[in-house]
């Protein structure tokens, strides 16, 4: 059999061209279409080249792992809910 015998009028009369068409045309439309951009803020831009951080943060840091290494350092519960709490809140 060949398709002249099923549907008398050939392929112009083929619904599911129909429903291709406009995909075709989308695909075509794709590439005339903007690229999506990103753009980096400065602030970023300062975060990835590393800076080195300030002498007194430093000593902050030491003084800390110095704390946690020997077991001295003391978490204060009230303390850590009330920043909590401040910050939520807007405080």
């Amino acid at each position: 059999m060949n398709a002249l015998n099923i549907n008398p009028l050939g392929p112009l009369n083929n619904p599911y061209n129909k429903q291709t068409a406009p995909q075709r045309a989308d695909k075509t439309e794709g590439t005339k279409q903007e690229r999506d951009k990103v753009e980096i803020s400065s602030t970023a831009k300062q975060m990835q080249q590393g800076e080195e951080m300030d002498a007194t943060r430093q000593e902050k840091i030491d003084a800390l792992k110095k704390k946690i290494e020997s077991g001295t350092y003391q978490v204060d519960p009230k303390a850590t809910a009330k920043k909590f709490i401040d910050f939520w809140s807007g405080k």
